[in-house]
């Protein structure tokens, strides 16, 4: 045992352990607890003194220098390095706080979809727990926690050539640049955010893909500065792996003399585990380590602070599977875009933006929608991770924190937005004006299908039954306990309240995304500048759907626009409110879908843009909550695109099924249709009732008397004495009684192709037939040829009729919202993938709406287990 005198300088709580005993061999690291300024080592104080030491760890100010010049070092440190007061506080009480980088948005999204991304990604770190901790350089100055004004600021600076890209040994340039009066904005880097995280205190950092060894590396040493930080800085990194037109044999080499553990999320799986490469979940690689969930990473994070480690972690998170790209595909891809940045001379900082673009474009945008998805798995990953490192550290509760939280409204988090989308300048091009961001997407890639209809925020509001006493009137004696399963009016009743996005345009787009993953489906769509609308659009990117279709309204109706009736004198997201009793059923609805039925459509989708978003689809849908004005308006567009996609309508309900066939007013609303082979549309999928409207709408205002109508229906080769035989015969004496199939017949010239909804009944398809149709011919099809022309027409060659029974008669019904627009997404779906509208595909998508029967969801999410089904349509 030997004594050691400590020297004066040292802070008090040092000095008192002069005295004491200690091996000579641990002293030294014993000793390095007390090298902290006088305001770490008090272990007494008030509460807020309490704050201001944990707070003070944070800056981290230097050692070996006296107080005064710490205070003078904190000042000047506040000149290129702010940390925002959320995460400062978040990081003094072991709150999961996850930090983000800014690459992405300045130097990989255009803007605004960066804004927008940049606002999901943060939602996500909310929704699951977490604080945001977004990072970038602002005027020069190093910022971790940007709120969404200064998010706005950098992502509007994308594609600024004065916009760094700020790596490790970019810091001292551009900070010093800002004190020397040249300030220039920069998005950090995966070094640059881990080195500034560390610097900030947090532990957890969630990213798209990793930098490494680029092909050639042993070469041209272009090897990422991702490796190194990795190596020297205790931050843990959640990403898809590596970038997969790296060279990942050697990245990972790199990473092991590094001394980084590299491990892979096995998300299920069994055995042995690729590592992931990026695009796709498996790169032919075994992951050096594998971890389960979660809570073994964040275990691992722990252990290695207990260590003293002072190398980072590579957590590889494998994309979703729906998401992943087959890895023979995405590799012919790379090897192509490699080739060309090598024939091209791109190389540095240059390559990988430009290898990016290029296998963007080699596999048709699917790239991109691949990379938005495995940011969003990142993200979500990293703060189940932190909230794990949090519980492992044991949560403290500090009163000042949780005020300061409390304070964080949600007004806070979710107003700003609406001021993004007043931010774009405006462009002039042929005459008319159209936002920033209008212009960016005029370029996005083509879709498959794409829908023009509503969207809205519905809120589900179901009463919660309890048992009350009965009494016989005759006898005043209790009779025992009933279910009170109806909720009771005018007073307040207990229920629970969810709220889901929905609306028929938005259902029919997630059926058939959901049902055909390799199709690109995109949604047209109008919301405001409100809260519902950022949390609409926040949960349709997290769902994966594509929302460049979605404009943003933020201005007052003007006179010169506003409808006679309209009521509301500004615009606001749709929204449906639906009150069900105890047992699920339906007592009453409200909806208010104002911003579809008195927007003028064509102020917010100009034509040029509607023929540039429509550009190689295949098929378009258009639900009826438009007006009659903005339905004509659509219509017009797309049929004056040059596209050779088809159009199908969506009644919606029985008051909105009668736009199609209310003729043009003078001030311009109405639709004006005319007969095959003129007509405009091609398919729709009224239920009964709605069929039973638009045939009395039509009828009402004659549209049954026109030459060009009798011409077609005499080409049907309908005898004069009628069909009711046949009519009996192809479906049932019932429907006939209630006119079902000559309905269908009389609107057929207008819509060659009619579905109607039959409920238990099933569906009934009536089809008007072209001359050369194989079905005319075939003996198998022939039981459902109701008539053959005989008057020599070359464009009608007859009609087909065929009642589908329903493929399950359904008990557990849980609700009926989105069930019709189930059907109409899947339908849609298989044609836009080749298949033909026959009985596989019929049945494929009444079970899609049994599944939606049985689900909560306006749209079930578990038609995913119907793709496998879907793709053998075509086989």
């Amino acid at each position: 045992m030997i004594r050691v005198a400590l020297p004066k300088q040292l802070p008090y709580g040092a000095r008192q352990l002069k005295r004491l005993p200690c091996q000579a061999r641990g002293f030294s690291s014993f000793l390095d607890r007390f090298r902290k300024s006088p305001s770490e080592n008090h272990s007494s104080g008030s509460a807020k003194d309490e704050d201001t030491r944990k707070i003070s760890k944070v800056r981290g100010a230097p050692q070996g220098i006296s107080q005064h010049r710490k205070t003078e070092w904190r000042i000047n440190r506040h000149k290129v390095f702010r940390i925002s007061e959320e995460v400062r506080a978040a990081v003094a009480s072991n709150q999961p706080v996850v930090a983000l980088e800014t690459t992405i948005y300045t130097h990989g999204f255009p803007y605004p979809d960066n804004v927008a991304l940049a606002l999901e990604l943060e939602a996500i770190v909310r929704k699951n727990g977490g604080i945001p901790a977004t990072i970038g350089v602002l005027d020069g100055v190093i910022r971790v926690g940007l709120d969404t004004e200064e998010i706005t600021r950098l992502a509007s600076a994308a594609g600024n050539p004065e916009t760094m890209k700020v790596s490790r040994r970019d810091t001292p340039y551009i900070t010093g640049m800002a004190l020397a009066g040249h300030k220039l904005n920069g998005g950090t880097t995966v070094a640059g955010t881990m080195m500034i995280a560390m610097e900030a205190g947090i532990k957890v950092f969630g990213t798209g893909g990793l930098g490494g060894v680029h092909r050639g590396g042993q070469d041209t040493l272009d090897i990422s500065a991702d490796l190194t930080e990795l190596g020297r800085t205790p931050v843990a990194v959640v990403s898809s792996g590596c970038k997969s037109f790296l060279d990942l044999s050697r990245t990972l080499e790199y990473l092991e003399t590094q001394g980084v553990p590299v491990c892979t999320f096995a998300d299920g799986r069994r055995g042995d585990i690729d590592l992931p490469s990026f695009y796709s979940r498996d790169s032919g690689i075994r992951s050096p380590l594998v971890v389960q969930n979660a809570a073994e990473a964040a275990a691992m994070i722990f252990s290695g602070e207990l260590m003293n480690n002072r190398s980072g972690m590579l957590f590889a998170n494998p994309l979703p599977e729906e998401f992943s790209i087959p890895k023979t595909e995405i590799d012919i891809a790379i090897d192509k875009a490699v080739k060309e940045a090598t024939e091209q001379g791109h190389h540095g900082h240059l390559n990988t933006p430009f290898i990016l673009s290029r296998i963007k474009e080699l596999t048709k945008g699917n790239s991109v929608v691949a990379n938005r998805a495995l940011i969003h798995s990142n993200v979500t990953m990293a703060t189940y991770v932190a909230v794990e490192l949090a519980r492992l550290k044991g949560e403290t509760t500090n009163p000042a924190v949780s005020n300061f939280q409390s304070r964080q409204t949600p007004s806070n988090i979710k107003q700003t937005p609406s001021k993004i989308a007043k931010m774009p300048s405006k462009i002039k091009t042929d005459s008319n004006e159209i936002t920033q961001g209008e212009a960016i997407n005029q370029h996005m890639p083509n879709a498959d299908i794409i829908v023009f209809g509503s969207i809205a925020m519905d809120i589900s509001c179901d009463y919660i039954p309890r048992a009350v006493n009965t009494i016989d009137e005759s006898t005043s004696v209790p009779t025992g306990p009933m279910t009170d399963a109806a909720p009771h009016m005018k007073t307040s009743n207990i229920g629970t309240i969810a709220e889901t996005v929905g609306g028929v345009g938005h259902n029919v787009t997630l059926a058939a995304h959901l049902v055909a993953g390799e199709l690109t489906v995109r949604l047209c769509s109008l919301v405001a500048t409100d809260r519902t609308g950022d949390e609409v659009v926040t949960q349709l990117r997290i769902k994966g759907l594509d929302t460049q279709g979605i404009r943003s309204i933020t201005r007052s109706i003007s006179p010169k626009d506003q409808h006679p009736k309209d009521q509301h004198p500004t615009h606001c997201t749709a929204r449906y409110v639906a009150m069900n009793d105890g047992k699920k059923d339906l007592i009453l609805a409200m909806a208010d879908m104002s911003i579809f039925d008195t927007c003028q459509i064509r102020q917010t989708m100009l034509p040029g843009w509607i023929q540039q978003t429509s550009k190689g689809s295949k098929w378009s849908v258009i639900d009826a909550n438009w007006s009659p004005s903005s339905i004509k308006y659509l219509l017009d567009s797309l049929k004056g695109s040059r596209s050779n996609a088809r159009i199908a309508f969506e009644p919606v309900s029985v008051p909105k099924s009668i736009k199609l066939f209310q003729p043009t007013t003078s001030t311009g609303d109405g639709i004006s249709i005319h007969p095959f082979p003129h007509n405009v549309v091609d398919l729709a999928t009224p239920n009964q009732f709605e069929l039973a409207a638009m045939h009395a709408s039509a009828k009402q205002h004659e549209y049954f008397e026109s030459d060009e109508w009798w011409k077609a229906i005499d080409s049907f080769g309908i005898p004069s004495s009628g069909a009711r035989e046949r009519f009996v015969a192809l479906t049932n004496k019932k429907m006939t009684d209630e006119g079902i199939p000559l309905q269908t017949i009389q609107l057929l010239p207008f819509i060659p192709i009619i579905l109607t909804k039959l409920g238990p009944e099933g569906v009934l398809m009536t089809e008007l037939l072209k001359p050369g149709d194989k079905r005319l011919k075939d003996p198998n099809t022939a039981p459902y040829i109701l008539s053959r022309n005989a008057n020599g027409s070359a464009e009608i060659g007859g009609v087909y009729m065929r009642l589908f029974p329903a493929v399950e008669q359904v008990q557990d019904v849980v609700s009926v919202n989105g069930v019709g627009d189930t059907f109409l997404g899947v339908i849609i779906a298989g044609l836009a993938s080749g298949a033909r509208l026959d009985k596989p595909l019929i049945d494929l998508a009444q079970k899609a709406a049994v599944l939606t029967l049985r689900s909560r969801e306006a749209v079930s999410p578990e038609l995913k287990v119907l793709r496998g089904e879907f793709n053998g349509l075509n086989r």
